[in-house]
């Protein structure tokens, strides 16, 4: 009987060691490699006493988590481009988290962890996002703007109704001559469309952008809306339908007052439009996305490129 008893004990206590040194060898570890998808949700795995990193193509401006008690991000600025997940508790927990990088861009996350008990579950130590094409348009794209971050000596030098001063001062720059051509809109934030093209059924808009505000602004990506009205049976309604950017060029995302810069978007161009309806241009600053400065934009654009 005690032969039994000892065994039994025996048993139990060969089971408790390996259980033990089972908990103590490290989970089975992902790095993970996806392209930047908008419109899907990536799940990451996570563990207790572990961290897990995510690196975005671009720099991140705010993370936001949907349970602070069962999950902490971190972001630091010395690393602008990583954020770090990891579970606060030992008991299992989901939630999401929400990246937000400095162009606009929204990175959605769905988070789980299994616990401490759940030893069996691999863990995504790594999460690497590459981006589905470039930030800036390839050089296929010619610009016809005037240079990066010119300062503005005068403010005539962005009025379209500026003239040169007679006397003997010196002819105004190509530049200045291009800038004082163009029909500005804005007060403080001035945009101006400069050229369009057409190839195929890509549009291709070329434009300037001046800060004429007393403080240094930061730039959002450019949007594209087809706007009009539409009859109601007592009012008219103002619709705006956005439409699919598919690429931009930004020359300064961070202008200073009194300067200058210039950009470029490209777009499928809707196949017709209503006679009330007129492509639109959006520019805004990061601080004021509630109002944007709205720009109209050709809907053929010349036989030569050239600005209208």
């Amino acid at each position: 009987m005690k032969i039994r008893t000892s065994l039994v004990h025996l048993t139990a206590l060969c089971f408790l060691i390996c259980r033990a040194l089972a908990q103590n060898d490290p989970p089975q570890a992902h790095i993970m490699s996806l392209t930047l998808d908008l419109q899907s949700v990536t799940l990451l795995h996570l563990r207790p006493g572990f961290v897990s990193s995510v690196r975005l193509p671009e720099e991140v401006s705010s993370v936001v988590l949907g349970d602070r008690a069962a999950f902490k991000g971190e972001h630091s600025e010395a690393e602008p481009r990583l954020v770090f997940f990891k579970p606060t508790g030992g008991k299992p927990a989901r939630s999401n988290a929400l990246i937000t990088t400095r162009s606009g861009r929204e990175v959605s996350l769905t988070l789980v962890s299994d616990g401490a008990s759940g030893h069996s579950e691999p863990v995504d130590y790594v999460l690497e996002y590459q981006p589905q094409r470039s930030f800036l348009i390839p050089t296929a794209y010619p610009s016809v703007l005037i240079g990066e971050l010119k300062t503005l000596s005068d403010e005539r030098s962005v009025n379209s109704k500026s003239t040169p001063k007679p006397g003997g001062d010196e002819p105004p720059s190509s530049s200045l001559r291009l800038a004082r051509q163009l029909d500005w809109y804005g007060k403080e934030l001035r945009v101006a469309v400069a050229g369009t093209e057409e190839r195929g059924s890509n549009m291709t808009v070329a434009f300037s952008i001046a800060n004429h505000s007393p403080r240094t602004v930061e730039l959002l990506p450019p949007q594209v809306q087809l706007s009009g009205t539409a009859k109601q049976k007592h009012h008219k309604a103002i619709r705006a339908e956005p439409v699919a950017v598919k690429d931009y060029r930004l020359a300064a995302r961070r202008l200073p007052t009194g300067a200058t810069t210039e950009g470029t978007v490209v777009f499928e161009r809707p196949a017709f439009k209503e006679s009330r309806e007129q492509l639109l241009l959006q520019v805004a600053q990061a601080e004021e996305v509630d109002r944007p400065v709205l720009v109209p934009i050709v809907f053929v654009a010349p036989a030569n490129g050239a600005a209208k």
